[in-house]
């Protein structure tokens, strides 16, 4: 029997379209799949709600595997050591993996190709996780895209979704199985208390991704340019999670949208408008790649330097407030309850809530980067920071610092019935339409028949928009003062 194959699984928990998957059964050697739970201090730590998701999505691609006759290794530990310790222990002819841009990641697997290599073994990289690799698309004159429109015009027409790569029926095993942690060991799911039971809607795995794509494919793509900001709507395609831990590759999403579009079933603009959505993924990992190369951790330091200066808030009540969804603002409130029970928020809600903590209350956008990275079960580091950035202002290609979203008009136009609020925010479930964006307006007869009692049942305001809006106005124009 030939020597193995390592298969290092990372952020691309699936058996289909997965590039180094091909290439090792290309090798026609015994294949040895492996996932390492790399705690490395110099790598950011997972959140919680990512360990969540990753402890369901390991079983899933656990039984997929089994179920082809082989097994999927468990290791803990850096992955240097660890990959470098399977090979020698297994006598392994080369090792495939795809490729991870988190800051720390590519150096890191620069390093082990290195070590490898000098023991005799190949190691062989692919781009399984993204459209393009993140480093393809520059400038005519090679410089690093800031705007997304030019980029996403140049990049566009490079995007090649080739064909489908099925899941193999087999996975080639070798005669004898290295030891393997048990996957209940690691710890993954939370205990005292399970917080995660709001997650139950979720199926993590490449099954749940495969239906998750075809429910939107069929549903959601045929009005998503206009229901994609809609709350209250069933609008949007819930991927996220599914792309972050690639239990399905952009590119199948890509094919399956583009063959919609083709078989006259969804509108071209419709298409057009979810493959820019992924196109804004890769603007963001491409940002992100730019900025470790520049030696910046794009979770800590600003795209734009001259907001190294600017005068954020310390404030820990209002920063409590607005984790526990009781800012008083109804918007606002029911996207952080719907983050805190599910792990994810809607896409329009995220950018409201962040506006609010970044203008309204003038806290550092760091502080809401990090809390969305404990709490949601699609924290992309990439996407995570960069979206944070746009809304606060620093990021490339940011909303312009005079763009202040009113959480009351935001409500109004994007959750005009109150849908969304009525089942975040169940306390205010009786108020009419016209004013359960702003409680605070409706006199005491209305808010009585309710059953709302601002202060007690339902809390004030924790800032007025209009004087917050000023004060932000003010802090903004400090930093063109100070140039």
């Amino acid at each position: 029997m030939p020597a193995p194959v390592i298969l290092w699984f990372r952020r691309d928990l699936r058996l289909a379209d997965n590039p180094a998957l091909q290439a090792a059964l290309r090798s026609a050697a015994p294949i040895l799949p492996l996932y390492v739970l790399d705690e490395t201090p110099d790598l950011r730590a997972p959140g919680a709600a990512t360990l969540w998701w990753l402890e369901k999505s390991l079983a899933a691609l656990a039984a997929d595997v089994e179920a082809r006759g082989s097994r999927l290794i468990l290791r803990r530990g850096p992955a240097e050591r660890v990959v470098a310790d399977l090979a020698r222990e297994t006598g392994a002819s080369g090792v495939c993996w795809n490729a991870v841009f988190d800051p720390g990641v590519p150096a890191r697997d620069a390093r082990l190709a290195e070590a490898l290599a000098a023991a005799g073994v190949e190691a062989r990289r692919f781009n399984g996780g993204h459209l393009l690799s993140p480093d393809k698309v520059r400038t005519k004159t090679g410089g690093q895209f800031s705007v997304f429109t030019p980029y996403w015009r140049a990049a566009r027409p490079l995007v090649n979704p080739g064909e489908p790569a099925p899941a193999p029926a087999a996975l080639p095993a070798p005669a004898d199985w290295p030891g393997s942690d048990r996957l209940a060991d690691w710890g993954l799911h939370p205990t005292r208390p399970d917080w995660s039971k709001g997650f139950k809607d979720w199926t993590p795995g490449e099954a749940g991704a495969a239906e998750r794509l075809d429910a939107f494919i069929h549903g959601a793509l045929k009005s998503y340019a206009g229901d994609r900001d809609r709350p209250d709507r069933e609008g949007i395609s819930r991927l996220s999670p599914y792309l972050h831990f690639g239990e399905i590759s952009p590119k199948a999403c890509w094919r399956a949208a583009q063959a919609a579009a083709l078989r006259g079933e969804v509108p071209d603009a419709q298409v057009d408008k979810f493959l820019a959505e992924l196109g804004w993924r890769e603007f963001n990992a491409n940002t992100a790649l730019a900025a470790e190369a520049r030696g910046d951790a794009p979770e800590k330091v600003n795209v734009d330097r001259r907001f190294d200066a600017f005068p954020w808030r310390d404030d820990p009540k209002a920063f409590a407030a607005w984790t526990r969804g009781m800012t008083g603002y109804p918007i606002v409130d029911a996207g952080l309850r719907q983050l805190w029970t599910t792990g994810w928020m809607h896409n329009r809600v995220r950018m409201v809530v962040a506006s609010f903590l970044t203008k309204h209350l003038l806290i550092d956008w760091r502080a809401g980067e990090t809390w969305f990275w404990d709490t949601l079960v699609d924290a992309d580091h990439a996407s995570n920071a960069g979206n944070w950035q746009w809304v606060a202002g620093c990021g490339a290609d940011a909303a312009p610092y005079f763009r202040i979203f009113n959480p009351v008009t935001q409500g109004e136009k994007f959750d005009p019935d109150g849908t969304y609020v009525r089942r975040w925010v169940p306390e205010l479930a009786r108020m009419p339409a016209k004013l359960i964006h702003a409680p605070w307006a409706a006199d005491k007869a209305i808010l009585s028949a309710c059953g709302v009692t601002l202060g007690l049942t339902y809390p004030h305001p924790i800032v007025d928009h209009g004087v917050a809006r000023q004060r932000a106005l003010d802090a903004y124009q400090s930093l063109k003062a100070d140039r």
